[in-house]
């Protein structure tokens, strides 16, 4: 086999750099390897669409199989990598072979993050990453009576407003922090989104540690650090993932937070690329407001499609002899019941949140400063506040608290 571009991970950033390649005129041969044994598919719709029954789960499914044999590129799946050859320029195959490379991409992703508490192992306990995961999860739904979600996060409460929406059964939210969302919203949003889940029947319990799950072989309840004993026969799980790094480590390519790369999303190996929730990266929006100059610190991990789309094309450009650093404005979206929320960059680090819009019409926008910088916004059912919000970050545009708020100023116009 001639050496080209062999891509570790089959999922939606890997699937973009293939297609980017082909897209952008790469000639040489280009390999797509993924451990599940599918077509590339889309994972945002198995806690949105497929878990709400609005969408089958074969329609998950990036392309159809004839796309990669018409665009010449060589899929296999439910095949892992279990060793990255620097110097030989190769992968190793769990089934004994190998694959030579001239450049390597890692989009190896993430794994879920383990309930560490007595009784995790426990039949109906389940989390949510994989389309056999949400098969599952799916198919328990239609049965379970006491549905308990651990962790309030976007996927705990998608799964918690998906269970809800379709049918009568008790579901229960526990979070360990104060407040829903914590690490990605203000204030504001995580109140607003506990009144709505707590009006459409679902149970919100705010510092709730989980110290075990009891059952003899099946859940039957889940045990707080207050004593307090909740019925269950449905766990799901959702406390965060963990970036799939391990390939890089004897290659010494791999940090604290996923592989390390530079503004090219290089690894310290010019030939390696990273990209996608496997990839620290620096991003000029970390500090929590639009900064010109990047600062050493200035370096996330990233857990959303749009930011493994671009990083799969701007690498893909880079092979084909375009390179430009990543800049991309962050941006992500979560479905519950009839609200969409989205948020364009990093509320991190802000020290001011204005809010724009009537939050009783649920309709409304947040808007994150840090020392009167812009540093992102966040949207519920304002898609045009979003759209102006991306525009508005990528350019660095000026804007005020007391513009943000004023209902009168027409953002758009800034934003062109």
């Amino acid at each position: 086999m001639t050496p080209g571009v062999v891509i570790a991970g089959a999922g939606q950033a890997g699937f973009q750099a293939a297609m980017s390649l082909r897209t952008g005129g790469y000639e040489g041969t280009v390999t797509l390897i993924g451990e599940e044994p599918y077509l590339p598919y889309q994972r945002p719709p198995l806690s949105k669409g497929y878990m709400a029954g609005k969408q089958d789960i074969e329609a998950t499914a990036l392309r159809p199989e004839a796309y990669y044999k018409s665009h010449l590129i060589d899929l296999i799946v439910g095949e892992t990598i279990v060793g990255i050859d620097g110097a030989g320029r190769s992968v190793q195959l769990a089934s004994g072979s190998g694959i030579p490379f001239e450049t390597l991409v890692l989009a190896t992703g993430a794994r879920n993050r383990m309930l560490p508490v007595p009784g995790a192992e426990l039949d109906g306990v389940h989390y949510l990453r994989t389309r056999d995961e949400a098969v599952k999860i799916k198919g328990r739904l239609e049965a379970a009576s006491n549905i308990v979600v651990i962790g309030g996060g976007f996927i705990g409460l998608e799964l918690a407003a998906a269970a809800r929406a379709s049918g009568s059964r008790s579901v229960t939210v526990f979070e360990a922090q104060p407040r829903l969302m914590p690490r990605v919203v203000a204030p504001v949003i995580s109140e607003f989104y506990r009144q709505v889940h707590t009006e459409q029947g679902v149970a919100i319990v705010l510092g709730a540690m989980v110290t075990g799950i009891r059952g003899d072989g099946t859940v039957r309840d889940v045990l707080l650090a207050d004593g307090t004993v909740y019925p269950a026969d449905l766990v799901l799980v959702g406390i965060g993932v963990i970036p799939n790094q391990e390939l890089g480590e004897r290659l010494g390519i791999a940090g604290a937070n996923g592989f390390v790369v530079n503004e090219y999303l290089q690894t310290e190996d010019e030939r390696i690329y990273a990209i996608g929730d496997c990839a620290e990266h620096p991003n000029r929006f970390a500090s929590g407001r639009f900064a010109a100059n990047l600062s050493p610190g200035d370096r996330v991990r990233i857990e959303s499609v749009q930011n493994a789309v671009d990083q799969a094309r701007c690498v893909a450009a880079a092979i084909v002899g375009k390179p430009a650093p990543y800049d991309a404005v962050p941006w992500f979206w979560t479905d519950q019941f009839d609200l969409k929320l989205q948020m364009a960059g990093l509320s991190g680090g802000c020290d001011e949140a204005v809010v724009r819009g009537d939050i009783e019409s649920h309709k409304f926008s947040v808007f994150y400063f840090k020392e009167s910088h812009l540093g992102a916004v966040d949207s519920v059912n304002r898609p045009a506040d979003h759209m102006v919000a991306r525009k508005l970050l990528a350019g660095g545009t000026r804007l005020t608290p007391d513009q943000a708020a004023d209902l009168n100023l027409n953002l758009k116009e800034l934003g062109l």
